[in-house]
């Protein structure tokens, strides 16, 4: 079911908050959906969604790759009848401050990540969110 961004439920903000691994889906540069499992996290406040990688993954890539306007992706968990979906455009940031605060996310939903300095962080600006929690 599609949520209204502005009135997601505390169910399905609490799922966001578990421990729970998610897929990311990028586009490649031939158009084909490259899908992966991450950690990830969503601030309802600000519909922001979190990956941290290395800057030298594919999924960073595919996102450097789409241009300046940043490229249409999808995480998903699930976790038996219980889903969510969040879709948004995704665009990559080196920014110290950026890659700080989500690494303080991650280490909140997840642990502490190991320490790499090729790390960045693909932010997503959702617009669409669907499940059942």
């Amino acid at each position: 079911m599609a949520h209204d961004l502005h009135a997601l439920d505390d169910a399905y903000l609490a799922f966001w908050r578990e421990y729970q691994l998610c897929t990311l889906t990028t586009p490649r540069p031939d158009g084909s959906p490259h899908v992966v499992p991450v950690g990830a996290t969503f601030d309802p406040e600000t519909l922001t969604a979190r990956v941290i990688s290395s800057r030298t993954s594919r999924k960073v890539r595919n996102v450097v790759e789409a241009g300046e306007a940043g490229a249409r992706v999808a995480l998903c968990q699930v976790d038996r009848a219980r889903w969510a979906t969040i879709e948004g455009v995704a665009r990559v940031s080196d920014d110290p401050d950026a890659v700080a605060d989500a690494v303080r996310r991650y280490a909140e939903r997840y642990r502490q990540p190991r320490v790499n300095p090729e790390r960045v962080v693909i932010e997503i600006r959702v617009d669409r969110a669907m499940g059942r929690a």
